[in-house]
């Protein structure tokens, strides 16, 4: 058997590194010229649950400098430790946001709207859902799995008008309740208020196209709404489920899986109840494990599809194959 020195490695990296600073020349330099670029090609990715089509469509991501309490029981370092054990910046805060559209054959139907319109690295979802080939006009369904803004902002285009204008939204029939208790928000601290009136605004004059919907039914074609509560309080997944094919939608279960998926005892500052979320986040992650069910993270790395194996009282997310065809 061959073994592979480090000597080798050495050796290769090094005649690699000289073989890239030979000059080009004539058709390969052209070449070299035309693929550079500053920005990725569109990013949507197709996978099957039984008969019904998924398409994970990025919104984009998120970065930002790591807040001291971004997890509201472990200390900065820590987390820091974390995002380098992840080979990720250990002073940054890198979150993706991926909604998923369904193609159950009868129905086209959106699972979270993103951000809303773009906004640098984030509000890419229009965009996307364009490349992918999908008409927002013939969406027929918009099914929202909470009310913090990078779930429903998507609902509006830029001059207010609905992106969505043929499609019947749900809620969830809980969150609603409690976003739109006025009592509420005159209640909550000063820092929370700005939520409450988004939710206002996102959801102002939609009329009969609103349907709130209860937990444990079916709300779509195959799509089942399950209560997930604590990150906020009416909080909802979904059971996508065809034939034998079955994916369970976390959509805010878990932030960063890299964070919250190895350490599930951590609170995240955007959990409104973190030992809830907890709790919640542990039950859901075990029938996942047991069930060997396909799981997709709104926030986990696109396309945001795999599994969770569980290892004594944690857990990992390990990321589905990609496929070149359905």
């Amino acid at each position: 058997m061959t073994e592979l020195s480090r000597r080798a490695v050495v050796t290769a990296a090094a005649a690699v590194g000289a073989a890239a600073t030979l000059p080009l020349t004539g058709a390969g330099t052209a070449r070299a010229q035309a693929a550079a670029g500053s920005k990725q090609q569109p990013g949507f990715y197709r996978y099957k649950v039984g008969d019904i089509e998924v398409t994970a469509v990025t919104d984009g991501i998120r970065q930002f400098p790591l807040p001291d309490n971004f997890v509201r029981n472990a200390k900065k370092e820590e987390v820091s430790a974390a995002l380098e054990k992840a080979f990720l910046p250990k002073d940054q805060m890198i979150i993706s946001f991926t909604p998923l559209v369904l193609n159950t054959g009868g129905k086209r139907v959106v699972i979270d709207t993103g951000n809303g319109p773009a906004q640098g690295s984030v509000g890419q979802f229009q965009t996307n859902l364009a490349a992918s080939g999908v008409d927002p006009a013939a969406v027929d369904t918009v099914i929202i799995s909470h009310f913090h803004g990078d779930h429903i902002n998507g609902l509006r285009k830029a001059d207010g008008s609905l992106a969505y204008p043929n499609a019947e939204i749900l809620v969830p029939e809980t969150e609603w309740a409690f976003w739109m208790d006025d009592a509420k928000m005159s209640a909550a601290p000063d820092g929370m208020k700005p939520a409450f009136q988004n939710v206002r605004r996102v959801f102002k004059d939609v009329g009969e196209q609103l349907t709130k919907y209860s937990w444990d039914k079916e709300i779509a074609p195959g799509v089942t709404a399950v209560a997930t509560v604590g990150h906020t309080p009416g909080h909802t997944s979904f059971v996508v489920a065809s034939g034998n094919g079955k994916l369970f939608v976390q959509s805010d279960v878990t932030n960063n899986p890299y964070l919250f998926v190895r350490n599930p005892g951590w609170h995240a500052i955007f959990d409104m109840d973190g030992a809830k979320a907890e709790e919640t986040r542990r039950r859901v992650f075990d029938m996942v494990a047991a069930e060997r069910l396909m799981l997709a993270g709104f926030h986990f790395p696109f396309p945001a599809v795999g599994h969770i194996e569980k290892d004594g009282s944690r857990y990992e997310f390990v990321p589905t194959y990609w496929n070149p065809v359905l």
